[in-house]
């Protein structure tokens, strides 16, 4: 795509990015290797969670908003699974609820204290376990209240309902490995994209996949649905191996309206949809800069804004939800980049300039709150409802009262549409199988190295009895 700004009429031609200084940011955070392609941190209006580097397990820190600065080195940490976390999500509607999914194959929902943790967490508030395979990515419902989704390397889609600690649904359409997840606005739709080159729309409740597009020119990584405009967004690889993004109609995907390629860098394009601004952000693993677009409903649909430029890569990215804007600074988005090299958390703001320092309800419209619209039984049942709307003049500082209640239950089998998940595990991929076999070449040679000193032992033991024997004081 041409990198010239299109000047057009626009409300957000002049948006720009603005660094927070360095007393804003959180620094001395251990951000974690990993090669994942998650973006390993998750905010919303009160706290902000990292995935951090630490052995023996997984663990992340969650920091307060307001406790900005250098984060002391035994900083406590939510450390409860035995893998590497690989990735995490805030509850829409509870703010101090967060969920992680990790390689030791669990879901783990944890409920943070208010004023953050004094110590390391290690029990959660509720383990789901479904899984027969590390799981990469989970996903909460937009709408309804206590709907998690979560997907693993079993190419296995689990929606689970929270307020009975079990999976509903299994959806299992998929060939290879899920790569993303995307709601539409309320919630009927998911969008999913695969490593077997395909992209579906998905109907959750029944698993049915509604259309499919084989996309060999345009290798899909990452899909985001555009808000209500029943199109939706996907970032790539061309055949010439250009980063490039696609636009299609979500109810036929034959072909994509548009395909732009971007730039010629090898890394994964994270893309980013405001619903309010029609905004489009374009963030890619490794960059240092963020494109960003205006979505129009006609031709050519997508118009170049600006870009914010930065010397210092990201490895991840996370989104405060809009109820925690300053929009006292007329800020339309927030973005949180990982800087691993630094060890830095820096906030980074997309400012709309205006001289007036009155609340810009033009740039503010009225957008999805903090109140579900509809309880787990309603949308397991077939209801679709949009959600609940709130200003951000009046109510963007308003706490929600729902309170988690974690089900009390045994630790049983998990049967879902007559199959037993926890037993009926896929067959092995080729690299498995040979970790296993290194894994028990190793446990051979500890176990021979173990007999050796044994033998060695018992060989010292007959030498000392024998000499014991022939001393001349037992003669």
């Amino acid at each position: 795509m041409s990198w010239r700004p299109q000047y057009r009429s626009s409300k957000f031609r002049n948006v720009y990015g603005k660094a927070a200084s360095r007393e804003h940011c959180f620094d001395g955070i251990p951000i974690t290797k990993n090669v994942h392609d998650n973006h390993f941190c998750a905010v919303n209006a009160r706290f902000l969670a990292i995935v951090t580097e630490s052995a023996g397990g997984g663990s992340f820190l969650v920091i307060p908003l307001e406790q900005t600065g250098r984060i002391e080195p035994n900083y406590p940490k939510v450390c409860g699974h035995q893998g590497n976390v690989l990735d995490i999500k805030w509850n829409p509607f509870i703010e101090n609820i967060i969920a992680s999914c990790s390689e030791d194959t669990s879901v783990r929902i944890w409920e943070i204290p208010e004023g953050g943790l004094k110590r390391n967490m290690t029990e959660a508030a509720l383990e789901l376990y479904g899984h027969s395979r590390r799981v990469g990515l989970v996903e909460w419902h937009p709408t309804t209240n206590n709907i998690l989704l979560s997907a693993g390397y079993d190419y296995k889609v689990l929606i689970w309902n929270l307020e009975v600690g079990e999976p509903v649904k299994m959806i299992d359409c998929h060939a290879d490995v899920i790569l993303c997840m995307s709601f539409n606005a309320d919630g009927s739709l998911l969008a999913t994209t695969c490593k077997d080159k395909r992209l579906r729309v998905l109907e959750p409740r029944s698993g049915r996949v509604l259309q499919e597009a084989s996309c060999k020119n345009h290798r899909v990584n990452r899909v985001v649905f555009l808000g209500s405009t029943k199109r939706l967004l996907t970032t790539g690889v061309s055949r010439w191996n250009t980063r490039q993004i696609a636009l299609w109609d979500q109810e036929d995907l034959s072909m994509p309206l548009i395909e732009e390629e971007i730039d010629g860098l090898s890394g994964l394009l994270f893309p980013f949809y405001d619903a309010d601004t029609h905004m489009l952000y374009l963030a890619g693993k490794g960059d240092g800069n963020i494109r960003y677009y205006e979505i129009g409903s006609e031709k050519p649909y997508l118009s170049y804004l600006m870009e914010f430029r930065s010397p210092a890569p990201q490895k991840g990215l996370g989104v405060m939800p809009k109820h925690g804007l300053d929009v006292s600074a007329c800020e339309v988005f927030r973005f949180y980049k990982l800087i691993t090299l630094k060890g830095l958390i820096e906030p980074i703001s997309m400012i709309v300039p205006r001289r007036s320092e009155t609340y810009q309800e033009d740039i503010y419209p009225m957008t999805p709150g903090t109140e579900p619209a509809l309880t787990p039984d309603e949308w397991l049942s077939g209801v679709n409802r949009d959600p609940i709307l709130m200003s951000l003049k009046e109510g963007y500082k308003r706490n929600s009262k729902i309170v988690f209640k974690a089900p009390v239950r045994e630790k049983k089998s998990v049967v879902v549409n007559g199959i037993d998940l926890l037993e009926n595990v896929p067959p092995r991929t080729e690299n498995e199988l040979l970790r296993m076999f290194f894994r028990q070449q190793d446990e051979i040679r500890r176990l021979k190295d173990e007999l050796s000193q044994k033998d060695i032992r018992i060989r010292q033991l007959q030498l000392e009895l024998k000499n014991f024997r022939n001393s001349p004081k037992n003669n």
